[in-house]
């Protein structure tokens, strides 16, 4: 009787801030080689191929690490037999490889299953969208070579594809239809199909996506009349014609870039008003995508009298600050330090800016500036600065756990930290972990390690835990801070309980 091991690939997703940047891979590869297709149960050996020569590997598995394995001489890979697969060998496996006096990161997942069952595979995009002309490519995955993968999608009643790569451990589709997928694989002719893959959404869009436009990663910025501005448009795709716009015309301006990123180099031709980006893909009758969100410019020559601030307090915590200019007509800037908060046009020669709910994160340096909005550009310089003290501390952040009920060994916890103020550092604690746990915090102290951290332009961002075992069980917080002149330390957001699944 046919009792087949079934093996499962889930790849990894790496989530960071919004500039893309080229970055070398060293996590190695993890799959399985069966002694047959036909019974992959009967013999199995998983192999975990570096990226680099190297003389140290380790298997880890549901989440806690085997032995690590030192051999005489560097290999580029190693096999782990296993044997006939039992309740003993079946689990969620990765791996990793040394590198330098430590390790790589882990590999993607592979998951053994018990004897006559086949799991789920795990299907996942490049991006979750099409347009015309730019297919989603879906990737089907599955750590064992010369599987059968076929693709279906949700309301159509027969399989849309079929892909069969001897030597792949995957199937790639593209698609250019919004729908819902699944895929499932075979690992022989006369077998059964899986089950299906996790639905993954794809929408059908009539442009690409808007992209992101910032001048000194904000949305504005005020400037000296001839001062250079430079504007970095970032882009969810490779292989693009991009353009910058300013009232609905291209300005043709110097520019630089890295891959996801272009940056406009304005000179002489900066003028005040709103900016967009978009781009397009070369492919041949590629739409353009939507206009990014703008980003103003206000020019100032330093002609105009400089404006009066003031600050009126009102109960409830709510400060009104008021920038008195020279004339009607102007355009109204207030700014904390360098960074520009809000843009008024009011229809007096004053500009009213409220601030609500003040704590130390409001803290600071303010002033004000006024300019014409269209040229000359006659412009102030800024008014005298007021600062701003606050003895209530910053508001704490809201932390959520993106799973519910236990977590399964070995699979991944991610949690999504979202902070009321942009451009913070997001940490994650864990409350009880032991002395010299480097990898968890056990109490709020600002000189502990986070278990996972990442930096949130906009205030929020996933933290992730990778390869859950046993030990990661128990109350989770997350808070922000800042660097700088200033500094800020949140108080931590209220715990999550993270549940680990027995096995």
């Amino acid at each position: 009787m046919w009792t087949p091991a079934a093996f499962l690939l889930l790849w990894g997703v790496t989530l960071g801030p919004g500039h893309a940047a080229v970055v070398q891979e060293t996590r190695p590869i993890l799959w399985a080689e069966p002694q047959s297709l036909e019974d992959p149960g009967a013999n199995l050996t998983l192999v975990c191929q570096a990226r680099l020569w190297t003389a140290d590997f380790q298997l880890l598995r549901d989440g806690e690490a085997l032995p690590p394995v030192h051999l005489d001489f560097p290999a580029q890979e190693l096999r782990f037999p296993l044997g006939a697969v039992n309740t003993t060998t079946r689990g969620l496996y990765r791996c990793r490889s040394g590198q330098g006096e430590g390790w790589t990161g882990l590999s993607d997942l592979l998951e053994v299953t018990e004897p006559g069952s086949l799991p789920a595979p795990q299907l996942s995009a490049d991006r979750t969208w099409a347009a015309p002309g730019l297919p989603a490519s879906l990737l089907c995955g599955a750590g064992l070579r010369g599987l059968s993968f076929e693709l279906r999608r949700e309301g159509d009643s027969a399989v849309l594809e079929v892909a069969r790569d001897p030597r792949a451990l995957d199937a790639t589709f593209p698609v250019l239809r919004g729908g819902n997928y699944s895929c499932s694989f075979r690992t022989h002719a006369g077998g059964a199909p899986s089950p299906p893959s996790a639905p993954l959404q794809v929408l059908q869009l009539a442009a690409p996506p808007a992209p992101e436009l910032l001048v000194r990663g904000e949305r504005a910025a005020v400037l000296r009349t001839g001062e250079a501005a430079h504007l970095d448009c970032s882009l969810p795709l490779h292989g693009v014609d991009t353009e910058l716009r300013r009232a609905g015309q291209e300005l043709q301006v110097s520019r630089s870039g890295v891959p996801g990123r272009i940056t406009f180099h304005l000179g002489p031709e900066t003028r005040s008003g709103l900016y967009t980006c978009r781009y397009r893909h070369r492919a041949e009758g590629s739409p353009w995508s939507s206009d990014s969100e703008a980003v103003e410019l206000l020019l100032s020559d330093g002609s105009l009298p400089a404006p009066a601030l003031s600050v009126e307090h009102v109960l409830g915590g709510l400060l009104r600050l008021r920038c008195a200019g020279s004339r009607p007509g102007l355009r109204f800037a207030l700014l904390r330090g360098a960074r520009v908060l809000r843009l008024l046009s009011p229809q007096g020669a004053e500009a009213v800016f409220e601030l609500r709910g003040v704590s130390a994160a409001d803290a600071g340096n303010y002033s004000c500036v006024s300019a014409e909005p269209q040229p000359p550009f006659a412009g102030s310089e800024p008014s005298a600065a007021w600062e701003l003290l606050s003895s209530e501390p910053p508001p704490k952040p809201r932390l959520r756990g993106l799973w519910s009920g236990p977590v399964l060994p070995g699979h991944d916890a991610l949690l999504l930290c979202e902070a009321p103020v942009p451009r913070v550092h997001l940490e994650l604690l864990r409350a009880g972990a032991e002395d010299g746990d480097r990898d968890h915090e056990p109490d709020h102290d600002q000189h502990q390690d986070p278990a996972a951290q990442s930096w949130g332009q906009h205030g929020s961002a996933h933290l992730r835990l990778t390869f859950v075992g046993p030990q990661h069980a128990g109350n989770y917080t997350c808070r922000y801070r800042t660097w700088g002149p200033g500094a800020l330390l949140s108080a931590p957001s209220d715990p999550v309980q993270l549940q680990v699944a027995g096995r």
